[in-house]
């Protein structure tokens, strides 16, 4: 089994403390180390979750893993390093709803559904909410779905609902939602607990049901 190591963690509070080009290249040794522990276990992780969700088989663990380079053209933040790894299986790639693994000393989670997804997909999400909202509700109030996560973020919701909506819906404070995920906190030192990539993909395979209904009108 494949473990995230301690000094995977170290790196990116040394990153944190070390913000700045000169660092990062003398210690570039540090981060390619770093990159390929996580690669390896987003690897493993990748065949747990596949063992109920075939489609991240597809997913090259290398690839899914975002750049550590930040943009910083658009930014008042001029650092030009992330601190921390970022991992999508499948989430905000096209119109499926995917998973996310967030990798940061004191702030890593797990997370899943659609993230600000275009307005067209956006629209769809919302009709089959409002269509089959007995459904919708049941996959929310299920016990292992609400053993794992506190409810929907709502992250940018609308005050209002939106245009075409029943202003009266039983499903009303759903639809304002911009995005439909969820998240579950990890502390470091389960992160770096032996079969960590097992226990992970039982939180994620508690998300599935979520991530099958955002992508019905899709399919």
């Amino acid at each position: 089994m494949k473990s995230l190591k301690s000094s995977t963690l170290s790196f990116l509070n040394l990153l944190k403390l070390n913000n700045n080009r000169d660092w990062f290249n003398e210690n570039k040794e540090l981060y390619l180390k770093a990159k390929e522990n996580v690669v390896d276990f987003v690897d493993e992780l990748i065949t747990e979750i596949g063992e109920f969700d075939e489609d991240i088989l597809k997913i090259d663990a290398n690839k899914a893993l975002f750049r550590i380079y930040r943009d910083t053209r658009f930014s008042q933040n001029k650092q030009p390093y992330k601190t921390n790894f970022g991992i999508s299986l499948g989430m905000g790639k096209g119109k499926k709803a995917g998973y996310y693994l967030h990798i940061e000393p004191g702030k890593s989670f797990l997370a899943g559904g659609v993230y600000q997804p275009e307005s067209a997909v956006l629209k769809e999400i919302r009709k089959n909410i409002e269509l089959n909202d007995q459904i919708f509700q049941n996959i929310l109030e299920e016990e292992t779905f609400r053993n794992n996560f506190r409810g929907l973020s709502v992250e940018s919701k609308l005050k209002r609902i939106p245009t075409g909506f029943e202003k009266d819906h039983p499903m009303a404070e759903f639809l304002k939602l911009k995005s439909f995920t969820v998240s579950h906190p990890v502390s470091d030192e389960v992160l770096m607990k032996t079969g960590a990539a097992k226990n992970f993909a039982k939180v994620y395979k508690a998300m599935k049901p979520l991530n099958d209904f955002l992508g019905e009108p899709f399919q």
